[in-house]
Order: structure tokens, then C-alpha cells, then sequence
């Protein structure tokens, strides 16, 4: 078991920029992937960011250039640094763990409760 806390959301206005923070409550197996889904009202979840523990990383097609996934060096947070926030980009933000024993086995995901960023006038 592991908690994820969130941080940093917030209000923003259009073009501004956000740094969100999940950490977890243990260390993290050494094969793992962290990333960031988002959640609209309406809205199916929607994938976002991810950084495996192997380095690679990836991004939505909505978001590349703009976002920026980051790992440390202790694998127990995850940052995302967005920029040129639109109004689209306004939804709940959850981090995601998902660890594995190894690369191609099973995996248990853990999500975290959720941060607000909302992109507004």
C-alpha cells in the first residue's frame, strides 16, 4: 500500500503556468511508472504525462511542449511543469503509480485523491 499526495493546483489564468507534486508515502519498487491523468466534468479520463522508472517518457499529444514530467533521484515524486495553460487544460489532476516486480508482469496501480487546476480569465 501506498498514498499519493498531490499538490500544487490552483487557479491560473489563461498563458500561466502551474507546478504540480505527488509524493509518496514509501519508496517505490525500482520498476515502476508515476504520471499524471486529468479528469473534466463530462470528460472521460484523460492521460496526461508519464515517466518510467527506466528513464522514458511520455506525453500527450495535447500537452507536448507545453508540460514537463520530471522524476527525483529517490523515485517517490513526480513533478509535472506545465506552461501556456488554456482553459482546456482545466480538470482535476491525478497522479498514478503503477509498480511492478518486473517490466513485463502484472502491475498495481495507485492513484492519488486529486489536485484542482483551473485555467480561467
Amino acid at each position: 500500500q501506498v498514498q499519493l499526495v498531490e499538490s500544487g493546483g490552483g487557479l491560473v489564468q489563461p498563458g500561466g503556468s502551474l507546478r504540480l507534486s505527488c509524493a509518496a508515502s514509501r519508496r517505490i519498487r525500482s520498476i515502476n511508472v508515476m504520471g499524471w491523468y486529468r479528469l473534466a466534468p463530462g470528460r472521460e479520463r484523460e492521460f496526461v504525462a508519464a515517466a518510467a522508472s527506466n528513464g522514458s517518457r511520455d506525453y500527450a499529444d495535447s500537452v507536448k511542449g507545453r508540460f514537463t514530467i520530471s522524476r527525483d533521484n529517490a523515485r517517490d515524486m513526480v513533478d509535472l511543469q506545465m506552461i501556456s495553460l488554456q482553459p482546456e487544460d482545466t480538470a482535476v489532476y491525478y497522479c498514478n503509480l503503477r509498480e511492478s516486480v518486473d517490466w513485463f508482469g502484472p502491475g498495481v496501480d495507485y492513484w492519488g485523491q486529486g489536485t484542482q487546476v483551473t485555467v480561467s480569465s
